[in-house]
């Protein structure tokens, strides 16, 4: 049986690396929304709910 390590199940990314990519391809994910016309999913941390914004800026809040 192989084993395998944490740089096998990575190709050698560090998590740091993996993390910046992750957080740069949410971001790009957005912009293309934003282009197509479609709402984005966000999380209001002072009033502790999800939300999604709509190109015009208005926000619905989940129930």
């Amino acid at each position: 049986m192989e084993e395998s390590n944490e740089l096998d199940s990575t190709c050698g990314v560090s998590d740091e690396e993996l993390t910046e990519r992750f957080i740069e391809s949410i971001r790009i994910d957005n912009e293309i929304k934003k282009i197509k016309g479609a709402p984005i999913a966000g999380y209001d941390e002072k009033k502790k709910v999800a939300y999604l914004e709509y190109p015009d800026g208005r926000r619905k809040y989940a129930e």
